[in-house]
Formats: structure tokens, C-alpha cells, sequence
């Protein structure tokens, strides 16, 4: 006897393509593009597997699953949606849906899908309550790129497992881990994150697993680690990359046992946190390298998550931009909207920066445009001006070569015109401006491992800061 399928899809050109496919395979498809139809067709016959569309002629496909649950609670349901969003990719797991294919999907894989589903021949999870989903998810784009990032977000929330975060600086990893974070299990938790390349590799201990009072000196009173500070909810351990070898090793020890113990302390406590690390870093040749233990990779990368570059998910440019200028009228700014020139201007950028490039030019825009509405003559003049020295202009192309630090200093001289006698003087002092910073930056405005990262004694460092006149306040003061 055939196996019977019911295909809920408004689409009729859609609806026809994925009929004639399963009917090949051998299965029985009935069809249908409302939730009033598909209601009659179970209630007159059992099916084996349901195919359905969020948008329905007639309502929301996901939100009356609830009563297909209640009816055919052995039946398998695969979610299909053009609403290509994180918000979407969250509910269609909350329903416990065998599947949930964004469109535009492969045909092959979801037929494969299908018949794993039809094999599976168990009852689905309960279902999740749509109105129990937070008002607003903190990962903006409908691409193809981040349909994958979305899809494997869901596969996480129901458990503990421990997440790799990988991504160039600025595609929002932190953002990801409070993603999984408010979504999953743990959301009535705290959310706990740490830096791990800012931490000196003699304090890394302390401030994860914590110190009792009079373990070192200076350790006047008792200290509770990121761990602990972490536990009933999620620890994300931020550049765990340029984590040093030897904290890396505490680490690992750390999360093997599941236990730690403070600082000058004989107490042994258990672990309850879950563990997402993120880095920029490329693990595998620092691993051949000797500069990343292997077996810790193999610890924190039990589930990895590839987030794009920005560049690679052009078409979420548009969308992240108008989501900024929105946050940026809630922070104070003035209330901006975008133009489809100016959209498409800033979607032509290559935004080495990524999403944090982008956020900051939208801030940016949201706060030196003379008109509401920003046009493409608004943006041009500001993607013009380059804020550093040797930066590459907007709009260059991205190659596999590398910076063109020639072509950058042919540029800069062209704009500063140093007099004469002073071009290698001003010309250093603008090349070490930008690095300095940026090496501060990455280490959380800690001097001494600034230093270490640019191959400089600290004093060298110290006395340029001062020459240069960057003045380090609160954090970035330390050293």
C-alpha cells in the first residue's frame, strides 16, 4: 500500500513540483493550501507525514499544529517557509517538526528527508507554545547563509551540548551564543561572558574557577570564578583562539572532569553551565602548529557553527542596515529610513569590518544625515573619507593577496602631503596610531599582552602611547 502524504502549500507551482516528485518515489500525495482543507483531510484519512507551509491562505501554518498534534500525534510534520527567519527557524523546532527546509530548498534532499521521516515511525516531541518565544531575536537576515547558521541553532537548544562558534571579527558571534542562550534550556539563567585572551595567563584561574581569600596575595576576600558566576544557565568563552597554552590546559581539565576547585581551595564543585567558545582563529593549523591543544579543540567543537562574512550574505545588508538605524533612533539618535539606493549602495561594500562595520556607519549615517530619508548622495561622501591610515577604500574589491600596504601609503600621502624632512616621522606615527590601537583593542586594553602580541617590550609601547598621545582611560590603562 502506498504511503500517503499530505501537502499543505499555497503555492501552486511549488505545491506541483514537490507532488511530482514524492508521487515518483511511490507515495500518495493529497493537496491542499488552507488550514480549513488540511483539518478536513485528517479528519477522512490517516497520513503518514505532513508537508506544510507557514503562510497559508487562511492563517499561520505553524500556529494551529498544536491541534494536528492532538489528533494525529504519530504523524510526522516537515515545515517549509519562505519566512526565512531566525523567529521562524525556532517555532518550526518548538513544534517538534521532523524537518524545517527554508525556501528556496533542494528537491533531492527533501525527498530524502522525506522518506527518512516516513521510516522513522516514532511520535513526535510536544509541542512548544508560539507565544512563549522572546519578542525579539537577536540575529537580523533571510540569506541562504544564514538559513544553515539558523537551522543549526535549533539543533542545540534542547541540549547541553558544548558549541564552537567560528567567524572573522565582527559577524556577531556573541551575538549567536545569546541566541542559543535565550532560546534554549537554560534562558532562566545567566548569560556569562569572558574574554579569554584578555585574561594574563597567571590570573586565568582565578578568574574562571575563582580564589578563596588568602590564596595569593592580594586575595583579601573570596572569589566566585566565571564558572560559577555561570552556573543553572551558559558560559561563553569569547577568543578562546589566543587563549595562552597554559590556561588552555586548566581549561581542558576543567571541562573533562566537570569539576572545578577555587583557587587555594579543597572544595570540589560541579559544573553547571553550558560552555559556547568562539574564536576568529583558524583552530586546525595552530593545532599542526603546537599553539592550540588538540584535545581541547575536539572538547569545545563538539557542535561548530560557521557564521558568514558579510560580504558572503550581501542580501541581509539591506535589512541589517534598516534594523540599525531603528536601534540607533531607540539609543537617542535621530530617526532615519533608508532609500533602495542608498540600500543598494551599501549592500555593493565589501565590509571587511562585517557587522560591526556596518552598525557603526549606520550610527554614523543616523547621526550626520540632513535629511530623514538617506540616500545613496547622503552615504558616498562618508564611504569616501577613510578613518585609518593604510585602510583600504569601500568599495575595493577583496582579494586573496592581502592588504596593499604600498597602494595605502601612496594614498595617504597623497591626502596628508607631509612637508619635506618629515614624511618617515609622520608616516610611522600613522601606521603605529591604528596598530597600537588595534592591539589594545584585542586585549582588552591590557598593556603587557599588547605588547607580547606586537613582539615590543611594554616600556617601548608605553613610551609610543605617550609620543603618539593616546591616552588610555579605565580598563585600557591596565597593565
Amino acid at each position: 500500500m502506498k504511503q500517503s502524504i499530505l501537502l499543505v502549500e499555497d503555492d501552486a507551482s511549488i505545491a506541483l513540483v514537490i507532488t511530482a516528485a514524492l508521487e515518483a518515489e511511490g507515495f500518495r500525495v493529497d493537496r491542499c493550501d488552507s488550514i480549513a482543507e488540511r483539518d478536513r483531510h485528517l479528519a477522512e484519512r490517516r497520513y503518514g507525514l505532513m508537508l506544510t507551509d507557514v503562510m497559508l491562505t487562511d492563517g499561520d501554518g505553524i500556529e494551529s499544529l498544536a491541534r494536528v498534534r492532538q489528533a494525529c500525534p504519530q504523524m510526522q510534520v516537515i515545515i517549509l517557509s519562505a519566512q526565512n527567519t531566525l523567529d521562524t527557524a525556532v517555532r518550526a523546532s518548538d513544534t517538534g517538526a521532523f524537518e524545517y527546509f527554508p525556501k528556496p530548498f533542494d528537491l533531492e534532499e527533501l525527498v530524502r528527508t522525506v522518506r527518512q521521516a516516513i521510516g522513522a515511525g516514532q511520535s513526535a516531541e510536544s509541542i512548544g507554545d508560539p507565544s512563549d518565544e522572546p519578542e525579539a531575536l537577536p540575529l537580523v537576515g533571510r540569506s541562504a547563509a544564514m538559513q544553515a547558521v539558523y537551522r543549526m541553532i535549533t539543533r542545540v537548544l534542547r541540549n547541553d551540548l558544548t558549541v564552537l562558534i567560528l567567524g572573522e571579527s565582527g559577524t556577531g558571534k556573541e551575538l549567536v551564543a545569546e541566541a542559543i542562550h535565550q532560546l534554549g534550556n537554560r534562558a532562566a539563567g545567566p548569560f556569562v561572558a569572558v574574554n579569554t585572551a584578555a585574561i594574563p595567563a597567571d590570573l586565568i584561574e582565578s578568574e574562571l574557577f575563582g580564589h578563596e581569600k588568602g590564596a595569593f596575595t592580594g586575595a583579601h576576600a573570596r572569589h566566585i570564578g566565571k564558572f560559577e558566576q555561570a552556573g543553572g544557565g551558559t558560559l561563553f568563552l569569547d577568543e578562546i583562539g589566543d587563549m595562552p597554552m597554559q590556561a588552555q590546559t586548566r581549561l581542558l581539565r576543567a571541562l573533562q572532569s566537570g569539576r572545578i576547585r577555587r583557587v587555594g581551595g579543597s572544595e570540589e564543585i560541579t559544573l553547571d553551565c553550558r560552555i559556547i567558545a568562539a574564536t576568529n582563529r583558524d583552530l586546525v593549523p595552530m593545532i599542526a602548529a603546537g599553539q592550540f591543544r588538540e584535545d581541547l579543540y575536539y572538547r569545545i567543537a563538539v557542535v561548530p557553527i560557521e557564521l558568514p562574512p558579510l560580504r558572503d550574505r550581501a542580501d541581509d545588508i539591506e535589512a541589517l542596515a534598516r534594523h540599525f538605524l531603528t536601534l540607533a533612533a531607540s539609543e537617542g539618535l535621530p530617526r532615519r529610513s533608508l532609500s533602495p539606493a542608498g540600500a543598494a549602495l551599501l549592500a555593493r561594500q565589501p565590509w571587511r569590518g562585517n557587522v560591526r562595520e556596518l552598525r557603526n556607519f549606520v550610527y554614523r549615517l543616523a547621526l550626520l544625515a540632513r535629511d530623514e530619508v538617506i540616500d545613496s548622495a547622503t552615504i558616498e561622501p562618508l564611504l569616501v573619507a577613510e578613518p585609518l591610515p593604510g585602510a583600504a577604500r569601500p568599495g575595493e574589491p577583496v582579494t586573496d593577496e592581502g592588504v596593499d600596504f604600498g597602494g595605502a601609503l601612496e594614498r595617504w600621502i597623497g591626502q596628508a602631503r607631509p612637508a619635506p624632512g618629515t614624511l618617515y616621522d609622520e608616516a610611522l606615527a600613522a601606521f603605529e596610531r591604528p596598530l597600537f590601537l588595534h592591539a589594545l583593542s584585542t586585549t582588552g586594553g591590557n598593556q603587557l599582552r599588547a605588547a607580547q602580541l606586537l613582539g615590543i617590550n611594554r616600556n617601548t609601547l608605553r613610551k609610543r602611547l605617550v609620543e603618539l598621545g593616546i591616552v588610555l582611560e579605565g580598563a585600557a590603562a591596565r597593565s
